[in-house]
C-alpha cells in the first residue's frame, strides 16, 4: 500500500504526528476516522497523487501518532487542538494553503480546521458526517442504536478503555463490521493495520478522549461559532452513504448549510466507509470538485 509515499513524523507543540506524503502538485490533506488510521485511503491515494501532493496523517490519539493523556476538560483532544496539529504538519511540509478530504472523525477535525483557519483551507470534502452539534442535539433511538459507541466512549476513564483493551480485535470488528457493508470492504492488510493501531499503547484512551471532547468542549466551540455568526467560508462538498446512519437519521446537506456558506452534496449508494466501499465513485465525485 502507498507505493511511492514517504513517512514523516512532525512535531505539533510537543506531540508527534505521523504522516505519509506522496505525489506532486497542489497540497491535499487526507484525514481518517474511527477506529482507523491513514490506511483508509489506500484505495484512492495513488490516483489522488497523480494530481496532488497528498498528505495523509494519523490523528492525535490514533495509529502511529502520539496519544497523550487527556486533560480534565479534554481540551488536548478538542477538534480545535487536533486541527492545529494538521496546520503544524502542513506548514512543516511547506504548505500554507491546501484542500482537505476527510472521513468521519477526521471530517470533524476538518470542520474545525476550516472554521479556525479559513485562509489555510482552499476546498473541503467531508465524508459521511453531519455537524457534531446537530447530531447530538437531534439524537433519537435509531441513531443511538447505530452509533452506540458515541455514548459508550464518553464514559469516564478507565471504563471504556479497559473494555476495548481487553479485546481490541473484537471491538474493531464489531464496530466496523456492524455497519451496512459488514467487513467486506476491508482488505486483510487494512484490517491488520487498523488492529495494530488500536492495540498500541494509549490508543483506546486516545480515541475515547476524541469522543469525550466532542461531547463537551467541541460543542462549546460550535455553539460559540453559531452565536457569533461564523461559518465555513471555503467551497465545500458533503458526501454521505445512503445506507448509513447519518443519511438515514439526519438531513446532512440541510445541516451543513447552517454552518457553511458554499456547500453542495448528496448521498452515495453505499454505507459509512465510502473510501473503501466505493473508491472509484469517491474519486469520480471528489476529483472534479478538488481540481476545479
Amino acid at each position: 500500500m502507498f507505493e511511492g509515499f514517504t513517512p514523516h513524523r512532525i512535531d505539533s507543540d510537543g506531540i508527534g504526528i505521523h504522516a505519509i506524503v506522496g505525489g506532486q502538485g497542489p497540497a491535499l490533506l487526507l484525514l481518517h476516522g474511527h477506529p482507523q488510521t491513514h490506511v483508509i485511503w489506500h484505495k484512492v491515494a495513488g490516483t489522488l497523487a497523480r494530481h496532488f501532493t497528498v498528505v495523509a496523517t494519523d490523528l492525535r490519539g490514533y495509529g502511529d501518532s502520539d496519544k497523550p493523556a487527556g486533560l480534565p476538560d479534554h481540551s488536548n483532544y478538542s477538534k480545535r487542538t487536533m486541527a492545529a496539529d494538521q496546520i503544524a504538519v502542513m506548514r512543516a511540509l511547506g504548505f500554507d494553503r491546501f484542500s482537505v478530504l476527510a472521513h468521519d472523525r477526521g471530517a470533524r477535525v476538518a470542520h474545525r480546521l476550516a472554521m479556525d483557519h479559513p485562509d489555510a483551507v482552499r476546498k473541503l470534502v467531508t465524508l459521511d458526517i453531519a455537524p457534531t452539534l446537530a447530531m447530538y442535539e437531534q439524537t433519537n433511538l435509531a441513531f443511538a442504536r447505530a452509533y452506540y459507541h458515541w455514548f459508550f466512549l464518553i464514559r469516564p476513564a478507565p471504563f471504556p478503555e479497559t473494555l476495548i483493551e481487553a479485546d481490541p480485535e473484537l471491538y474493531l470488528k464489531q464496530t466496523m463490521g456492524s455497519r451496512s457493508a459488514g467487513l467486506a470492504p476491508f482488505t486483510e492488510a487494512a484490517l491488520a493495520a487498523y488492529l495494530r493501531g488500536l492495540a498500541s499503547p494509549g490508543a483506546a484512551h486516545g480515541l475515547c478522549e476524541d469522543y469525550r471532547a466532542s461531547a463537551s468542549i467541541d460543542l462549546e466551540h460550535d455553539r460559540a461559532d453559531l452565536a457569533a455568526g461564523r461559518m465555513i467560508e471555503c467551497e465545500m462538498l458533503a458526501l454521505w452513504g445512503e445506507q448509513g446512519a447519518v443519511g438515514q437519521c439526519f438531513a446532512p446537506l440541510e445541516e451543513w448549510r447552517k454552518v457553511a456558506r458554499r456547500v453542495r452534496g448528496h448521498a452515495l449508494p453505499c454505507g459509512h466507509y465510502i473510501a473503501e466501499e466505493m473508491p472509484e465513485r469517491l474519486l469520480k465525485e471528489a476529483l472534479p470538485f478538488l481540481l476545479d
